[in-house]
């Protein structure tokens, strides 16, 4: 089974299926879009980050705590060791390629947001609930063909969001914790298990309430440090900002610990590794911003888009642009260990590793909270509300035994089921990309502004 499943996901993830695909998605909905991440990521930048609700408006929080709650989700392990990765296996040209990844991925960020707030429906308990799987099966004109492509959706998420967003991450924070200040793995998980029981128990608004204030809290605490790495290498960082764009359309020379790469490694590990961290065109993060009080789809989703922006733009360029300009990345080392390095090179003895370590831990744990709420209202959709607390409860429980068991298997599992999510919701925003850009258009013909 694990040799089956190793072949799906390289097939899946590999260069003939789904990273074209989203890339191509991503390209065609900005040219439908003229662009409009560009245009008004100015405006949506300040609507995100201004934190203020619409009063009278349906939803259950605020448009900064949907945007925490999908960063959430997507600022976790791949901004520390997925672009440590990115790097170490196609050189500093691939970081050229996950800010490609994002750009484009914030056209299809936008679009998921706006379907998933246009058809999202009031379910039994009051609360909003929308997401791939209600404009797959609300918008598409054929029903048999929405219904089951929004069904297949919900299905893939919730049992994605026990691999990806759960006991993968537990294990991470657990050899993280464990490796830096020697707490055996139990005690993570025991730890994980209870933090993740008393925030996603309650809901929604429990929820968006802890993201709001943990999110932000933790993207200061990382980025602080990496500017203590940049301060203390401030140098070199226009030679790394040089290195990153040719490397990008030269390939990677070897040098010392590093074996070079080629145009073709750069543009492979850059683009992976930038959709697995921003979750540009799985849908997920539709799931969250169908939660927020809003009268307008488009307001929500000019919000939404500055979630890819700031985790591929800003908080990923951090990280690669510290790790290439400490030099740590011609050291032969991967993953975790390379940006450990790399802060090491700024930071006496063990506090650079200790460093990377506790935001490792915290950014995984943030991501477990954000998928908790993706995988309830995958079953939610599929067995309704009564199945959401066993979900919950199941959910907690497997935070704690992904600490403390291998998951090769895990791994390999919600790999591809994260593939799977992504087809469905692909197909999605092809065939109701008219509705995007009708929405759009006729938001802007009325005068409207994100900032009103």
């Amino acid at each position: 089974m694990t040799a089956w499943l190793d072949k799906v996901s390289a097939f899946v993830w590999g260069p003939y299926c789904l990273i074209p695909l989203l890339l191509l998605t991503g390209l065609y909905l900005t040219v439908l879009l003229r662009g409009l991440q560009f245009r008004q990521l100015g405006p949506a930048l300040h609507q995100a980050l201004i934190v203020r609700t619409e009063s009278g408006a349906r939803g259950d929080i605020s448009h900064f705590a949907a945007l925490m709650t999908a960063m959430a989700a997507t600022v976790g392990t791949g901004n520390i060791v997925g672009v440590a990765t990115a790097i170490a296996l196609g050189g500093p040209g691939a970081l050229f390629w996950m800010w490609v990844t994002g750009l484009v991925g914030m056209a299809t960020k936008y679009s998921e947001a706006l379907l998933s707030v246009k058809y999202r429906v009031t379910n039994e308990r009051g609360e909003q609930a929308g997401g791939p799987m209600y404009y797959l099966s609300e918008g598409i004109r054929w029903k048999p063909l929405g219904r089951t492509l929004g069904w297949l959706f919900a299905l893939f998420t919730a049992c994605a969001a026990f691999g990806i967003g759960n006991m993968v991450q537990s294990n991470s924070v657990a050899d993280a914790i464990g490796g830096a200040f020697g707490i055996p793995a139990w005690v993570s998980g025991a730890v994980i298990a209870l933090g993740v029981a008393a925030v996603t128990l309650g809901g929604i608004r429990a929820i968006g309430g802890f993201t709001s204030l943990f999110v932000p809290a933790m993207i200061v605490i990382y980025m602080g440090a990496c500017t203590i790495v940049l301060a203390f290498n401030f140098s070199a960082i226009p030679a790394a900002f040089a290195l990153v764009f040719t490397d990008a359309f030269t390939g990677s020379s070897a040098a010392g610990g590093f074996l070079g790469a080629t145009i073709a490694q750069a543009m492979r590990y850059g683009v992976a590794r930038g959709i697995f961290s921003n979750e540009s065109g799985l849908g997920s993060a539709g799931i969250a911003a169908a939660s927020a009080q809003t009268r307008e789809p488009v307001r929500q989703a000019l919000v939404s888009m500055t979630q890819t922006f700031i985790d591929t733009l800003v908080v990923c360029t951090f990280t690669g642009i510290a790790i290439i300009a400490s030099g740590a990345w011609t050291s032969g080392a991967n993953g975790a260990a390379l940006t450990q390095l790399a802060f090491g090179s700024a930071m006496p003895g063990p506090v650079g590793p200790a460093v990377v370590a506790i935001c490792l831990a915290l950014f995984a744990f943030s991501t477990i909270v954000g998928w908790s709420h993706y995988g309830s209202r995958g079953i939610e959709y599929i067995l309704g509300v009564r199945a959401i607390l066993p979900y919950r409860i199941l959910f907690v429980l497997a935070a704690f035994a992904g600490s403390v068991y291998t998951l090769d298997f895990v791994w390999l599992l919600s790999d591809v089921m994260n593939g799977l999510m992504a087809l469905p919701n692909l197909v999605g925003l092809l065939l109701l990309s008219g509705v995007v850009a009708v929405e759009t258009r006729s938001y802007f013909a009325r005068g409207q502004s994100p900032m009103r």
